[in-house]
C-alpha cells in the first residue's frame, strides 16, 4: 500500500534536555525505518518541516512525490531562532543589536518565497490545499502500477 504523509514536523529538539531523553538517536530510528520502506511514498507538507526531521521526506530509491501547500514553511532552520545563531557576531557587533536582527529579517524574509525553497527542498509542486485531494489521487493512480505483493527484509535499524 503507498503511504501518504501529511507532514507538520518543526524538527528535533536540541539541548542537553533532548540528549538525555535521546531524542535524536529516537528520531534517526524514525528516519531510517522510513527509508527502508519500499513502498510508494506522498509527503505532503501542510504546515512546518525543518533541519533533520525534514529530510526524511526526501527518500531515494523508490517512487516518491513531495508537495508542499503555498502557506507551508520549510528548509533547514525556521528564521526564528535561526537568525541569531547564524548572524551572532554580526548582531552583537552593532551598535543597536534589536535593530539589526530586525534589519536581517527583513532582509531574509524578502528572500524567502515559497517558489526558491521548493526547489532547493526537491519539492515537486507548491499546492493549494484545495487542490490536496485532487494531487493525492494523482498519486494513487500513478503509484497503482508499481504495487507488489511479498515482504521484503532487511537489516538492523541504528
Amino acid at each position: 500500500m503507498p503511504v501518504v504523509y501529511l507532514v507538520d514536523c518543526p524538527g528535533f529538539q536540541i539541548g542537553l534536555d533532548a540528549e538525555r531523553a535521546a531524542t535524536i538517536r529516537h528520531g534517526v530510528r524514525a528516519m531510517a525505518a522510513v527509508n527502508q520502506a519500499t513502498v510508494p511514498w506522498c509527503s505532503i507538507i501542510v504546515r512546518n518541516c525543518f533541519g533533520v526531521a525534514g529530510a526524511v521526506h526526501q527518500p531515494a530509491g523508490r517512487f516518491a512525490m513531495r508537495y508542499a501547500w503555498i502557506t507551508a514553511r520549510w528548509g533547514s532552520l525556521p528564521l526564528e531562532g535561526g537568525i541569531e545563531a547564524a548572524y551572532r557576531a554580526e548582531i552583537e557587533a552593532a551598535h543597536d543589536p534589536t535593530a539589526k536582527l530586525q534589519e536581517i529579517e527583513q532582509r531574509l524574509i524578502q528572500l524567502r518565497t515559497p517558489a526558491r525553497t521548493a526547489e532547493s527542498f526537491w519539492v515537486e509542486e507548491l499546492i493549494d490545499p484545495r487542490d490536496t485531494r485532487k494531487v493525492l489521487c494523482h498519486f494513487a493512480a500513478l503509484a497503482e502500477s508499481l504495487r507488489r505483493p511479498g515482504p521484503r527484509a532487511f537489516g538492523m535499524r541504528p
